[in-house]
């Protein structure tokens, strides 16, 4: 008989440790994923895992249920198992030893002694294990990223001879008891990413992805806390599934106390059967933690920044112009936008829905990704020629997984419409699925891009996705086709980019349906929602920061009158509130006044003055007790500057809120806090004492009347206040009063 492994691997960074078990030839266990536990020594460990044992209470099962990274149904674990699944119902309840370890690339030696301990920073753990009489063969791969992300993923293996049917392949991660909330998010079209909080009771709370795609309504980030734990307070544990079709995230309570957060694919009926020797990848569960929602969100945009392939933080400000004209291309209204978007500084021109085939509206068209000569009777290159000669980039939008049934593609191939049950889907948006999981079907949707970026100066595609999958299955049979789409989608999108290097991506999906790290692996930002109304946008950027940094979050200033609510608001909350993202523009500029142009020019300049800070800062979002301000902040790595906003998003109870605090600078060091007064004053300001700045109450009336906030002046040499770090976080400095739904910025330098 041969020795079994038999470790303790212990992976330290970034003021983070996670202490695996990988003894008596188990599956790896979790005994601790938090705070930074400091040098612990083989003896420390074993206590350690002793300390964890649980004793045998009545009427449980005889021997201490161990919970592991796949939690296993033969332990006496009745909650739900890591692996479903079954050859026609036999081997459903595998019993996996392990086999090897490996530790970045080095395999650590089997013993028959007491456990090995090893020892890493950010590392790449490697468990394979088999279970020989269910013919099945796993492999868990567990990392500590930059950044300190803990992620992990499971490969099954069927070594068996018959086929296995895959049924749900989840990790779970263990967090303690005193994690006794839950926070994760709900949403719909035009409201994507809405927090919502419950207590972490006995059960599975289960969040369910089935659109096919990652969803408005998606979990996003699973968070388990201590009790009122918010955005600078409180410990925090949080999963996301990086996948961009059907998953699963959930965190289950047993009764008799173990509590995990955890997730993975959700699979349909037969969508992955695994023949001899093939094999499954369930995709990347990652976890954070962090003092704090502001820490556990940092500790994934860390990671995303520190990838090769991240963009730049000079990002280009970008129009699209969607929202200018919809389906109403002619040349000379677009070329009258591009000359406005360049005269105010816009870097990048994206057009939108409607140059192609049949594609006048929503009803036809979709899926012939062919110029139309009826709109573009010389193609697009007289609008690409003008855009490239005022400097800007160029960029297009497609929507390559979804067709219009009135198409040309959809006529010569039905067959490539995702169907089952011998019907048509119900539609959606007046369209329907392609299946990519169809070689020919993909190689049509592939050609006809390929054809599109070598013929134009294209740099940048809004990869659109607008609609659920639903009765998504593969004809002629109607098998499940959802994953094969999913893994086809990715296979586009890394064909397009390996064939024109420098191409960047956008996730649009309904808006922000397609939030996720499988698909920010291939993208390089996402469009936060459709609705670009900037007080629902306050709230929209506030939460899906959570996952991703701003230089990823599409953040556009709307026109004066949103097009999806209908409210008015003044160009200082629209701008404002879309500088802290990839900021752009989706308003008709030919219908703004040479007033509006001219501060929408001041905002564009303030934003590229300030754009390696606003997307290269650390995320500060600020708690307060009064739900009628939102505040947030970027400050810079080094702590030596930051921009911070205060929002008024109504009104409040009490004349003033009082000292506002300035969190995430260095205590020790001294900083200027100037207002900063970028166009138009922001309206009913009241410049408190510390400012340097008084209103001339001389203009109020007038301005008033012609809209334009109060006139003000300096005090003194110069404005503002300089305090230390300590104080701008545990004092803080009084309010300036606004009228609701207007912002105020605030620089913040230091001076020693």
């Amino acid at each position: 008989m041969t020795d079994p492994v038999n470790a303790y691997v212990v992976m330290r960074a970034e003021g983070l440790s996670v202490v695996l078990d990988v003894t008596a030839g188990r599956l790896p266990a979790i005994l601790h994923w938090g705070a930074d536990l400091g040098e612990l020594s083989g003896e420390d460990v074993a206590a350690l895992a002793l300390g964890g044992v649980q004793p045998i209470a009545i009427n449980n099962v005889d021997e201490p249920v161990r919970v592991a990274l796949l939690p296993e149904h033969h332990t006496g674990w009745v909650g739900r198992p890591g692996l479903g699944g079954s050859r026609s119902g036999r081997d459903w309840s595998p019993r996996f030893t392990t086999t090897s370890l490996c530790v970045d690339g080095s395999e650590v030696a089997a013993s028959a002694g007491p456990p090995v301990l090893v020892t890493t920073a950010t590392a790449v753990v490697e468990v394979a294990a088999t279970d020989a009489v269910a013919g099945l063969e796993l492999v868990l791969t567990t990392e500590l990223t930059a950044g300190g992300l803990l992620r992990s993923r499971a490969t099954l293996t069927n070594t068996g001879a018959d086929d296995y049917q895959v049924d749900d392949l989840v990790l779970a991660y263990p967090v303690p008891p005193v994690a006794s909330e839950l926070l994760d998010f709900a949403g719909r079209w035009g409201k994507e990413r809405s927090p919502q909080r419950r207590a972490f009771t006995v059960g599975a709370h289960v969040r369910e992805g089935r659109k096919g795609r990652t969803g408005a309504d998606a979990a996003t980030v699973l968070h388990a806390g201590t009790a009122g734990f918010g955005f600078g307070h409180g410990e925090v544990w949080g999963v996301h599934v990086g996948w961009s079709g059907n998953h699963t995230h959930y965190a289950e309570r047993s009764f008799t106390g173990e509590q995990v957060v955890g997730g993975g694919e959700l699979l349909l009926p037969g969508e992955v059967v695994l023949a001899a020797g093939e094999s499954y990848a369930g995709p990347w569960l990652y976890g954070s933690y962090g003092a704090g929602l502001d820490e556990v969100a940092r500790r994934f945009h860390r990671y995303l920044r520190s990838r090769p392939q991240h963009p730049s933080v000079d990002r280009p400000v970008t129009i699209n112009v969607w929202e200018a004209v919809y389906f109403d291309h002619s040349l000379e209204p677009l070329l009258e936008l591009a000359e406005k978007a360049a005269a105010v500084g816009v870097e990048r021109y994206v057009l939108d829905d409607g140059w192609f085939g049949s594609r006048r509206d929503d009803f036809s068209g979709l899926g012939d990704w062919v110029v139309s000569p009826d709109v573009w009777p010389d193609g697009l290159h007289p609008l690409v020629d003008r855009v490239t000669e005022l400097g800007m980039q160029f960029g297009l939008w497609f929507e390559p997984e979804m067709v219009n049934l009135d198409s040309d593609v959809a006529r010569a191939h039905p067959e490539w419409v995702m169907a089952t049950g011998g019907r048509t889907p119900v539609p959606s948006r007046h369209q329907q699925v392609l299946n990519l999981g169809i070689p020919e079907c993909y190689a049509h949707v592939r050609d006809q891009m390929m054809a599109m970026l070598d013929e134009y100066a294209i740099s940048y595609i809004k990869w659109d996705h607008n609609r659920d999958l639903v009765d998504a299955g593969t004809q002629p049979d109607g098998r499940p086709g959802v994953h094969a789409q999913t893994l086809a989608t990715y296979r586009l999108m890394d064909e397009l980019k390996a064939a024109h290097p420098g191409l960047e991506i956008e996730s649009c999906s309904s808006g922000g349906s397609r939030v996720d790290l499988g698909i920010l692996q291939r993208t390089d930002r996402v469009w936060v929602s459709d609705c670009i109304d900037p007080l629902e946008r306050q709230h929209m950027l506030r939460w899906t920061g959570q996952l991703l940094p701003p230089e990823l979050l599409g953040s556009h200033i709307a026109s004066g009158t949103s097009h999806t609510t209908g409210r008015s608001h003044d160009l200082n909350f629209r701008a404002a509130t879309a500088i802290f993202g990839h900021l752009g523009i989706e308003w008709d500029l030919r219908r703004a006044t040479g007033a509006e142009v001219a501060e929408l020019a001041e905002w564009v300049a303030f934003y590229k003055a300030h754009r390696d800070l606003l997307l290269a800062g650390d995320l500060v979002r600020i708690d307060f007790p009064d739900d009628s301000l939102l505040a947030s902040g970027v400050v810079a790595a080094d702590r030596s500057r930051a921009i911070y906003s205060f929002a008024s998003i109504g009104a409040h109870p009490s004349s003033l809120l009082g000292r506002l605090r300035l969190p995430g600078l260095d205590a020790r060091r001294r900083y200027r806090v100037t207002p900063a007064l970028v166009g138009r004053t922001p309206s009913g300001v009241q410049p408190p004492k510390w400012w340097g700045i008084e209103r001339d109450f001389s203009h109020d009336t007038a301005d008033l009347t012609a809209g334009v906030g109060p006139r003000l002046a300096a005090t003194g040499a110069e404005t503002g206040v300089v305090l230390p770090g300590s104080v701008l976080a545990s004092t803080g400095l009084m309010e300036a009063p606004v009228h609701p739904d207007h912002v105020l910025l605030y620089l913040v330098e230091a001076v020693d």
